[in-house]
């Protein structure tokens, strides 16, 4: 059997473990999981599930990791915690043994971190990024904002480095902040309250000023071999909370998503978000992991997670993937269970 690891990394790792143990008939991948959480999901879906330390730096966790693989002689390592200090560490795996699946070189995974240096940087003709402004001083943030708004009738601010859309904001300027409280509003923030906060600091970690993209969202389930695109399913997201997602081959979406694998020369599993905009769609990000949605995207036929280690181990050559369903709609729902 060949042994696979997957380290701490976010609650979508299980869906994933369980998805590859679906379509491993023969049982040639033996699991291996590991987590600081002892009542992590991922608990009851691998085959061993083994407990890390916490407190470690980040070059302990390192050493740390390469010890377990050495202990438990893992073949395949799929990182998901400290995966950019992991990427850069791939000769010392091997010689212990073990292959990591890294979605990018460290360098790519510390530029996708860092959304101001990324949106700079990428160059997609058929998807850009939103109009943007990056700003650390309330100088900075009342110029952009003029700029900004006399050209688009919405913005939004986010930080430039976060996860989950944690920080993300659409500026209201009709509401106050009691009133965008009283009427249950999310993600909206009082234009005059936000300004005075930011005015109250010297200087704020990087903010991204942006053109507001009030129309669907897509989220993309990808499978690269380093570099070509494989595999891609998006899923458009409804404008009504509940109401589901629908399985949609935009060619502008196929096609960025082709440009990026190539561009940034990504592997195995990642997920691409963009958002209908008043000038089309715009890219909002690369996640270089699963998203919390694989299991939705699975249900339109490729079994991702499966494809991009079966692809990984042994290559894509022989390796059948389903056509992908478009026009299904799918919607997830929670399952209650025991935790040990």
């Amino acid at each position: 059997m060949t042994r696979v690891w997957y380290n701490k990394a976010f609650s979508s790792v299980a869906t994933a473990i369980r998805l590859i143990r679906e379509a491993d008939a023969s049982g040639t991948y033996e699991i291996y999981c590991t987590n600081s959480n002892t009542h992590s999901p991922a608990v009851r879906t691998a085959h061993h599930f083994s407990v890390e330390p916490s407190g470690l730096s980040e070059a302990a966790y390192v050493d740390w990791c390469l010890e377990f693989c050495r202990q438990q002689q893992i073949d395949i390592f799929i990182p998901g915690k400290a995966a950019g200090a992991i990427a850069g560490q791939h000769p010392r795996f091997l010689a212990a043994g073990t292959r990591v699946l890294s979605v990018a070189s460290s360098d790519v995974l510390a530029l996708l971190r860092d959304k101001a240096a990324f949106y700079q940087a990428v160059e997609l003709p058929l998807t850009p990024p939103a109009d943007f402004r990056v700003v650390r001083t309330i100088e900075q943030y009342d110029v952009a904002y003029a700029q900004l708004r006399a050209l688009y009738p919405q913005l939004c601010i986010k930080p430039a480095t976060s996860v989950f859309g944690i920080g993300f904001s659409v500026i209201d300027e009709q509401r106050s902040t009691t009133q965008l409280l009283l009427d249950g509003v999310e993600y909206h923030v009082n234009a005059t309250a936000l300004r005075d906060g930011l005015a109250a600091m010297a200087e704020f970690r990087p903010l991204l000023l942006m053109e507001y993209l009030p129309g669907h969202e897509y989220s993309v389930d990808c499978v690269a071999d380093f570099g070509r695109l494989v595999c891609s399913v998006p899923r458009k997201k409804s404008l009504v909370q509940g109401h589901g997602q629908t399985i949609e081959l935009h060619p502008d979406i196929v096609e960025s998503v082709r440009q990026l694998a190539h561009s940034y020369q990504l592997n195995g599993v990642f997920n691409v978000q963009f958002r209908e905009g008043l000038r089309g769609l715009g890219l909002l990000e690369i996640n270089p992991r699963m998203s919390g949605g694989i299991g939705m995207a699975c249900l339109a036929g490729p079994n991702l997670p499966y494809c991009g280690l079966v692809g990984f181990d042994k290559g894509y050559a022989g390796l059948e993937l389903p056509a992908v369903r478009e026009g299904l709609h799918v919607s997830e729902m929670a399952v209650a269970v025991e935790v040990q």
